[in-house]
């Protein structure tokens, strides 16, 4: 089906300008919702294909929703989020602009290009912009010990650590900033010789626990956590660093791409679905649903988005969530497709029912991707939004619920064993980024720093309501979605064989196990991410 453009132009609520087609509408609603619309026969005109062929045809629908690596229009596709620049938070797509896409394999070291107006030109400057000069004497404590038999060669075999080990060394210094041990600023300087941004994955991960821990020692976690003493990068440069990391590592498509799955197959053959993505970020999650659902037999769906998201993302973004909808009101404009956007500017505990405008004959589809290890639970304050935010939910009577998290203990741990929780997590994600990035290339380091260093800050130097990164395992997820009243929705074999197409593209330490239900992807023996679907 084509569509001619006419000379009537309509607005945005900017002012720009697009094209009105003459066989359909598109308005703009109340604070500021994008409509698309079709005659009504062409929204549900019945396919006159055979069953057969049909169910064919079907069959590849379901493959569409489960790649990323298609686009439309003038948006370019994969990419994504959060907050959690997670891993936490969010993937993030690349600025609009088809001839920066890239596939979804590894970038290799030739293909990834180094970013204009870094803040700093060497590795030496960006390190002394972290840790700052060496000091010349240690702390009052330590200085007493100079005539000790401690001090110097002989503390190190008194402790029994091996300061070749560094890894040794880096759980040395949490268990004794935890322990506030007479050994502590030795340990710290110590360290301090042994790490580098530009070194091995564990020197390089060593550097920003050694970060945590000075922050942390310091009170200046969440100032850190917002911003690392290096310069804020502008939102171009974050968008781009998020983008490498999605495109080097699979966390991001492997939680898209599992979770798009279960929504495909949930709503086939639905009217009106409405999706509500409790972290929306850049949208990115959606170009390739909104694509699949406009192709599909019988008719596209009409289709509305509610997209969720605080000002955390908004810098990456360059502005607000009015972005998000114009990009994929656009990509459904050129498919054809129906559809409507709800912004909710407000961090996931401040969403309340009257926020997602549920109508009825709607089906709903709730989206938790990285997102819900942000909320905070009964641990952090006398409210449990985390729990209560699940009841809501579940009050929807949702089609399905789709939850993609990291695979890790941190949210009630005491703070030594989330610190060694930490080191073994992060040794494996940063072992995953070494293999796919020279290590002195300066956007793999700007994209450690700005996408996986702050979320280390923050587990290790934080506390309370500022210690946002607040991971579960799947067994307490399951445990908080059976009490809300869900129960499992399994993920399909055709979504599990997509995502093994998706691993053949990377590296062979990549683990991809189906386990009660839910999808887990990992890292030798460690596991990092784990997707599952809820009704």
């Amino acid at each position: 089906m084509s569509m001619q453009a006419s000379n009537r132009p309509y607005r945005y609520p900017d002012n720009s300008q697009i094209p009105y087609y003459s066989r359909s509408s598109m308005h703009v609603g109340q604070n500021g919702t994008y409509h698309v619309q079709q005659n009504h026969e062409d929204l549900y005109a019945s396919s006159d294909d055979g069953s057969q062929n049909g169910n064919s045809k079907a069959q590849g629908l379901q493959a569409q929703y489960c790649t990323l690596d298609s686009s439309s229009g003038n948006f370019v596709y994969p990419a994504h989020s959060s907050t959690s620049s997670h891993i936490s938070g969010s993937p993030i797509s690349q600025q609009d602009s088809h001839s920066e896409h890239t596939s979804g394999s590894p970038a290799s070291a030739s293909c990834v290009t180094e970013v204009p107006g870094l803040r700093f030109t060497t590795i030496e400057e960006i390190e002394n912009a972290m840790f700052g000069p060496e000091p010349d004497t240690v702390s009052s404590d330590c200085s007493l010990l100079t005539d000790s038999a401690f001090y110097q060669d002989n503390w190190r075999e008194h402790l029994g650590i091996n300061t070749g080990d560094l890894k040794q060394v880096i759980a040395a210094c949490g268990k004794a900033v935890d322990e506030n041990s007479w050994y502590r600023d030795l340990l710290i300087s110590e360290l301090r010789n042994m790490v580098s941004i530009s070194g091995e994955p564990m020197q390089r991960l060593g550097a920003y626990m050694l970060e945590g821990l000075v922050a942390r020692l310091s009170s200046t976690g969440h100032a850190l956590y917002k911003s690392l003493k290096c310069k804020e990068p502008t939102s171009f440069e974050l968008m781009s660093y998020m983008h490498l990391l999605y495109e080097i590592c699979p966390f991001f498509k492997f939680g898209y791409m599992s979770a798009n799955g279960a929504i495909a197959e949930a709503v086939k053959g639905e009217n009106f679905v409405h999706i509500i993505d409790f972290q929306i970020a850049q949208g990115s999650q959606w170009a390739t649903m909104i694509q699949a659902l406009a192709a599909r037999p019988g008719g596209p769906p009409y289709l509305r988005i509610t997209g969720i998201d605080d000002s955390n993302s908004a810098h990456a973004r360059g502005g607000g969530l009015d972005i998000v909808g114009r990009r994929l009101f656009n990509i459904a404009q050129s498919c054809g497709l129906p559809f409507e956007f709800n912004a909710v500017p407000a961090a996931s505990h401040e969403v309340m029912l009257e926020h997602l405008d549920i109508r009825s004959g709607e089906v709903i589809v709730v989206n938790f991707a990285y997102q819900l290890h942000h909320t905070p639970d009964e641990s952090v304050g006398i409210e449990n939004h985390r729990d209560r935010i699940l009841r809501m939910v579940k009050g929807l009577s949702p089609r399905v619920v789709t939850l993609v998290e990291q695979e890790a203990n941190t949210n009630t741990a005491p703070f030594f064993n989330r610190y060694l929780e930490t080191l073994d997590y992060y040794t494996a994600m940063f072992e995953a980024i070494d293999v796919a990035c020279p290590r002195d290339d300066k956007k793999r380091i700007s994209t450690e720093q700005h996408c996986v260093a702050r979320d280390i800050v923050n587990l290790i130097a934080c506390e309370g309501a500022e210690r946002v990164e607040r991971h579960e395992p799947f067994g307490k997820w399951r445990a908080r979605l059976s009490m809300a009243g869900f129960r499992p929705y399994p993920l399909s074999a055709l979504v599990n064989n997509t995502i093994k197409k998706l691993l053949d593209s990377y590296h062979s330490y990549y683990k991809l196990e189906e386990r009660d239900g839910a999808l887990y992807l990992g890292w030798k023996n460690r596991k990092l991410v784990v997707s599952s679907a809820w009704r």
